[in-house]
């Protein structure tokens, strides 16, 4: 069980004793920090926007959060069962001062997190993140509200529609190329809020036919809900049993997208952005970003194909955001399968992703192999260590680094060693209490045991 308080939100596992799980507690603490950090900013608004995904706790946690903003006398416009770039969405174009999004995103059902927005829809910085930590330190929270000042639930179930038709209303989303393909496609939704809407975005986008697997919204995930190879096992065979042209699964917040092809095998959920980035450059050639953890392929396309320039950045969606922006660059995101398109909003967002991927896909009017067969065949071998209490992960990638000296080396985020032509980046989870291991090679084994070495050279 655990608990991890960052910059970034709130991430735990529900139940057990306060301070160490995600316990009612802590969740109506940390929606008091996030309430007095917004009561600092001295905003006109006292809108704040909550939406969540199906997962078991998130009606318990959205009624403990809700209630106790509006205890600070906020209005809470509330979503309901949502997706995380949908808040992200809302959250400016209903002038609010801030949003919330509670999941865990694509961690396991025993987990639950609240995610934190600026009045931009965008993800808190890392300063506004260690000042809310600050305040629930020194337990210096703001005064509760008197009983004629106290704010209310405004119930808002309009914004899954809302984003549809944004995705449809967006210049490069082709409807009537897709339309033209008479697609036949297999969702996986996982059990989650992308049962809610992407079907719909589907058919808007003129989609022929939709089959789902795992399309009840009950919170009860059918598998690991991370959209791994090892985890698709299903979509992959509804695939061929269906012989449809394509599989697509989104984790529960809907914010990471990942295909498969005709032949149910993987697209890869790295190569989702750099598709997507080959059909935006061929538009609008311009900078593109990705993070140290993502395949070398899109930097190969964007300096190789289109001359234009790459810039990695530090893992984490708001790290992707700031280099984007400082960069003006086109388009960006995470090998994870998040897709962020500047212009649409600065957030990952599966939807836009799906619109963009299958206007591209019908354009070169062949089929997903075929796509798939233009892009580089890198792998990227996905491990982790477990954290001891109390481990000192700078200590000993540090380590890690002084006993491989030879090798070249970026600290930027963590450790990421440029092994030759491949590369192994070593860095403490944002959301689990774990290292990850990522390893980039020309073949899946020489991924996995440059993976493997680094990750056996922890335990020295």
């Amino acid at each position: 069980m655990a608990l991890i308080k960052s910059i970034s939100g709130l991430r735990g596992t529900i139940g057990g004793a306060p301070g160490s799980n995600l316990t009612p507690l802590d969740a109506v603490q940390f929606a008091a920090a996030y309430g007095t950090w917004l009561l600092q900013q001295n905003n006109n608004s006292k809108n704040i926007v909550i939406g969540r995904d199906a997962r078991i706790s998130g009606l318990m946690i959205q009624n403990l959060v809700a209630n106790t903003l509006v205890g600070m006398g906020f209005n809470i416009i509330d979503l309901g069962l949502s997706t995380t770039p949908t808040v992200e969405l809302a959250v400016p174009a209903l002038n609010a001062v801030g949003g919330i999004i509670l999941t865990a995103s694509h961690n396991p059902v025993q987990w639950n997190a609240l995610k934190l927005l600026n009045a931009k829809g965008e993800f808190i910085s890392a300063y506004d993140g260690e000042t809310l930590l600050k305040i629930i330190e020194d337990n210096n929270y703001a005064l509760f509200a008197e009983v004629h000042n106290l704010g209310q639930i405004i119930t808002n179930d309009t914004w899954l529609q809302k984003h549809i038709d944004l995705v449809l209303a967006y210049p490069l989303v082709n409807k009537t190329l897709i339309a033209a393909q008479n697609f036949k496609i297999v969702l996986d939704p996982i059990n989650s809020s992308g049962a809610l809407v992407v079907p719909q975005l589907l058919k808007a986008l003129g989609v022929a036919e939709v089959i789902m697997v795992h399309g009840d919204v009950t919170g009860n995930f059918a598998h690991n809900p991370e959209p791994l190879k090892a985890n698709l096992t299903d979509l992959c065979q509804a695939v061929i049993n269906n012989q449809a042209h394509l599989g697509i699964a989104v984790d529960p917040d809907v914010d990471r997208l990942c295909f498969v092809s005709e032949n149910g095998e993987l697209f890869g959920e790295e190569y989702t952005l750099v598709a997507i980035a080959d059909y935006i450059l061929s538009k609008r050639p311009g900078t593109t970003v990705s993070n140290l953890s993502s395949t070398k392929s899109l930097k190969e396309l964007t300096e190789q194909k289109y001359n234009c320039k790459y810039i990695a950045a530090a893992v984490g969606e708001v790290n992707v955001v700031n280099a984007m922006k400082a960069n003006n660059a086109v388009i960006g995101g995470e090998g994870n399968g998040g897709i962020i398109v500047p212009d649409f909003h600065y957030g990952r967002d599966a939807l836009i992703g799906i619109g963009l991927f299958l206007t591209h896909l019908a354009e070169k009017n062949c089929s997903a192999t075929t796509l798939r067969a233009t892009y580089p065949n890198y792998f990227i071998a996905k491990d982790k260590k477990d954290l001891l209490i109390g481990t000192d992960v700078i200590a000993l990638l540090k380590k890690i680094e002084t006993d491989n000296n030879t090798i070249p080396a970026i600290t930027v985020d963590g450790l990421k060693l440029l092994v030759g032509n491949n590369w192994v980046h070593m860095r403490a989870s944002n959301t689990e209490p774990i290292i990850r291991i990522y390893a980039e090679a020309d073949s899946e084994l020489e991924a996995q045991q440059l993976a493997d070495e680094f990750k056996a050279q922890m335990d020295l």
